[in-house]
């Protein structure tokens, strides 16, 4: 029987509409979960690798802020010598973590588009003096007019998001989606959160 809970407590319901700018691309569940094998999480590790640390800092606080199970920034407890992934590992069960989220960039692809010009002929109409007639044609006059074209550059960030069980040391979830042309870092979060949720719940892996 697939989970149905798998994390009922990690992503909660986000009440807004999810732009259409950001588009989950593939996915990938481990096919051995079950009700059974699989329990909440009790304690979670937020790790964010976006950009800079001003925005992987701001990235683990809005995932945080999102899900209703204890969980801490990774920025609040990893320190810099925290290299060695089995000795972190061995830190974080220490202190009580099961369960680790993690969000990264993993490309940002640039494409040039062309935009066409357009062009067109136009008419209009003389008056005054002339009664509405001019050189022996009645009251018209024709022009062309055009724009020429341009180019736009797209600029389309993928995030990779996992979800690992640090009781098993098992990938449990991962998804990477797109976002077209970024404006706001706060407003892309929202909505890559929201696409990562709606997908998790297509799967039967959380509640609603």
């Amino acid at each position: 029987m697939k989970l149905k809970a798998l994390l009922p407590l990690i992503l909660i319901a986000l009440m807004f509409a999810c732009s259409p700018s950001t588009k989950l691309i593939n996915t990938w569940v481990d096919p051995s979960l079950t009700s059974e094998t699989v329990k909440p999480f009790e304690k979670v590790l937020v790790i964010a690798r976006v950009k800079d640390e001003t925005s992987n800092r701001i990235t683990e606080d809005k995932i945080v802020a999102k899900i209703n199970t204890p969980a801490l920034p990774s920025y609040g407890f990893l320190l810099p010598s925290d290299t060695n992934q089995m000795v972190v590992d061995e830190k974080l069960k220490k202190d009580g973590f099961d369960g680790l989220i993690t969000m990264r960039l993993t490309e940002v692809n640039e494409t040039l588009n062309y935009q066409q010009g357009s062009g067109g002929y136009y008419g209009g109409h003389y008056g005054g003096y002339y009664g509405g007639y001019y050189r022996g044609r009645p009251g018209g006059y024709y022009g062309y007019y055009s724009t020429p074209g341009y180019y736009t550059q797209d600029k389309t960030f993928y995030v990779e998001t996992s979800i690992i069980s640090l009781e098993t040391g098992k990938l449990m979830w991962s998804g990477t989606t797109t976002t077209l042309n970024p404006i706001q870092l706060d407003e892309t979060l929202d909505d890559i959160i929201y696409t990562i949720r709606k997908e998790l719940m297509k799967q039967g892996l959380i509640k609603e």
